[in-house]
């Protein structure tokens, strides 16, 4: 069996190697994401078992989750999401998360699906913690698409999370409820932290901004000490850390309404130069490539189901967008096809549903493994195919030259 120090060595190196390769695909089409996953796959304990996880890898696995979620959040504006694209955004998800509950019930009446609640919440996620880097790299942040895939994500992220916390918990409906309360007061009180710190005319705030400039490094110290806050209080609160990262961004984000460009500056250099590609190369080391190798029929069933559940009613609530003043001109059928893809888009939130199940009794392993691939086919195949449908840019015509 690998040694941590060799697998640790394994992850760097498809670290380093993937955005080499994606530099060398023509138009940027493969994102650097779909690299390592797959490098991931190929390193890992099915394929060539060149590395495997530890103690050590996964905790730089999770905080890489968490850095994931929290730039997701940190992304999220909440304006949007309080406005006419993050109402339809959240009416969409509920669309989704029922007609899910539907299609899935109707499948496990005839034994053909287990674990029916969570393969439904699965069915709903939207990975936007993975299509964060895709949107960045393609300049797609500001854009109104950008705006209206950031609205889907981020309900396709709490949405299911939630979900999660009611209805696969060991805990009643009832004290759910009442423990997610709990932990959203919490996350409450730690956001005033923040802001207090950063108040004009005080000596701390004096302190932590010199020291953002130095070794001392202190807003971003003060940054990952509030992630692992948040991370801590959802585990007391036995919910998945997922919830707490991202509460961290949000809190973030309202800690510094304007932004930071110093500041964001050094957490993407942190998260993407370092944890986040872990969390990816080790989420393709977890896929089982002979269980799916075994079973094509039932990963192309819930390829199928992500794309209906999901991805079709995103489809046909993106008719309706006007923009927030109603006055912009009804989206293309191509964009309207391009948010769809990418609010199918899921890996994260797969992964896991899929754990909380298989350690619940509820799912086998082997399930679990396809149902993770199925989610990790979405982000290699749905972000490229929405990239496709995009319009090419005119060409530039060279201006004359003068004789």
């Amino acid at each position: 069996m690998p040694s941590v120090s060799a697998s640790f060595f394994w992850i760097a190196l498809c670290a380093v190697i993937a955005p080499l390769v994606a530099g060398l695909v023509p138009r940027k089409l493969v994102p650097e994401v779909v690299l390592l996953l797959i490098a991931g796959v190929i390193v890992g304990p099915h394929v060539l078992d060149l590395a495997v996880m530890g103690s050590e890898i996964d905790l730089l696995r999770e905080l890489g989750l968490g850095m994931l979620f929290l730039l997701a959040g940190y992304e999220i504006n909440t304006s949007e999401l309080t406005g006419r694209g993050g109402r339809r955004a959240l009416i969409t998800w509920l669309s989704c998360l029922v007609l899910a509950f539907v299609v899935v019930g109707l499948l496990g009446l005839t034994g053909a699906i287990n674990a029916e609640i969570a393969v439904a919440i699965a069915l709903t996620s939207t990975a936007l913690g993975t299509l964060l880097p895709i949107l960045k790299d393609s300049g797609m942040l500001g854009t109104r698409l950008g705006r209206t895939v950031l609205n889907h994500g981020a309900f396709g992220e709490l949405g299911p999370v939630i979900a999660m916390a009611i209805l696969l918990s060991s805990r009643s409906a009832g004290a759910s409820l009442v423990v997610l309360a709990a932990f959203a007061a919490a996350a409450v009180g730690v956001a005033f932290i923040p802001a207090g710190l950063r108040r004009e005319g005080s000596k701390l705030a004096s302190i932590i901004r010199l020291g953002s400039e130095t070794t001392a490094q202190t807003t971003v110290r003060l940054t990952i000490l509030l992630l692992v806050t948040l991370i801590a209080v959802a585990t007391i609160f036995d919910l998945d850390i997922i919830l707490g990262a991202f509460a961290a961004g949000f809190i973030l984000r309202r800690a510094m309404p304007s932004g930071d460009e110093k500041l964001e500056a050094k957490l993407d250099g942190l998260a993407f130069g370092l944890l986040i590609p872990i969390f990816f190369v080790t989420s393709g080391m977890a896929i089982d490539v002979k269980a799916v190798a075994a079973a094509p029929g039932v990963l192309l069933a819930f390829l199928v189901l992500i794309l209906l559940v999901r991805g079709l009613p995103v489809f046909f609530a993106e008719r309706f967008d006007r923009g927030p003043e109603l006055k912009d001109p009804q989206p293309t059928v191509r964009e309207r096809g391009q948010v769809a893809l990418y609010a199918a888009t899921g890996l994260p939130l797969i992964v896991a549903v899929t754990e909380v199940a298989v350690n619940a009794g509820q799912m086998t392993e082997s399930n679990a493994s396809i149902l993770v691939a199925a989610g990790a086919i979405t982000v290699l195949v749905l972000p490229l195919s929405a990239s496709l449908l995009a319009p090419k840019a005119p060409k530039k015509v060279p201006a004359p030259t003068a004789r």
